[in-house]
């Protein structure tokens, strides 16, 4: 058995949060097991929130108070740690970006705008600017490394499987988000990860048949020991599903739409033939 990972709790709130759990379960002589018998939650679910990687609902806050006779503490301090897990993300995506680092694959079909795990600074930066145009600098700079810093997943040993498909017009339309050399740079970063096997791209050609759910973006996520989610979202809001049924019916939506784009040998050419044609100027504006 390997030796148990000690979590710095000077690290962060969530590191802090749940130092003391540990130390609260053993002080009171109880395994993970013990500790999640009777709630929904295993006793790896209770691991990860030890170890400062997933956050603490609160029905599981006040189970684990009343197990551990720690008179509401965890579920008094659950909140701040949630506040602090968000960051500079928004309320809606929060769980999210922490569902992303315990996904083992990620499925996303975007319309509108390159997915933000795949995004440059520069982009992102454009993203923020056009749909919260009164942010200070400092606000949106705080939002583009919080963007960049979910990017790290393709740095992890442990590989991700990141499948994307992308509309033809966010490759090489009209009117590009960034000017020519930034938006080359964009595609570049996108071909590189292409390049090192971290992301498999499909592009859907521009007269690919139109099928109801191309207006609406979708990210699966599946899991080593848990369901699937489906995430969708807007500018301004973003929605979870995690009924299986329903998650099964968008996955089957989402198969057809991918069988509608090209392979992703044939889609990273069109990438790397558009950010060319950015460099020299050629791309429609």
């Amino acid at each position: 058995m390997p030796a148990r990972k000690d979590v710095d709790g000077s690290a962060s709130v969530p590191a802090f949060y749940g130092a003391e759990l540990r130390w609260k379960r053993e002080a009171a002589g109880r395994t993970l097991q013990e500790t999640a018998n009777g709630s929904f939650f295993g006793p790896s679910y209770l691991s990860e929130i030890e170890r400062a990687t997933r956050r603490m609902p609160q029905d599981l806050a006040r189970h684990v108070d009343r197990v551990l006779e720690t008179d509401g503490f965890f579920e008094r301090r659950c909140e701040d740690v949630r506040k602090a897990r968000r960051g500079a993300h928004a309320a809606y995506f929060a769980p999210i970006a922490e569902a992303e680092t315990r996904a083992r694959a990620i499925a996303r079909w975007s319309n509108a705008l390159i997915p933000g795990l795949l995004q440059t600074g520069a982009y992102a930066r454009a993203v923020i600017h056009s749909t919260h145009p009164l942010d200070l600098p400092e606000e949106v700079e705080v939002k583009v490394r919080a963007r960049l810093q979910r990017a790290k997943l393709f740095e992890a040993p442990k590989k991700l499987e990141y499948w994307v498909i992308l509309h033809e017009s966010l490759v090489r339309g009209p009117g590009p988000l960034l000017p020519p050399p930034e938006m080359a740079e964009q595609l570049d970063q996108i071909a590189g990860l292409v390049r090192r096997r971290r992301v498999f791209p499909q592009i859907l050609p521009c007269n690919a048949p139109t099928r109801p759910f191309m207006e609406l973006s979708l990210m699966f996520m599946e899991f080593d020991d848990e369901p699937p989610l489906m995430y969708t979202e807007g500018p301004y809001h973003g929605q979870t599903i995690d009924d299986p049924a329903l998650v099964q019916q968008y996955r089957k939506a989402y198969d057809r739409l991918r069988a509608a784009a090209l392979p992703p040998e044939a889609s990273l050419a069109i990438i790397e033939e558009a950010a060319e044609d950015y460099r020299n100027g050629q791309q429609n504006s």
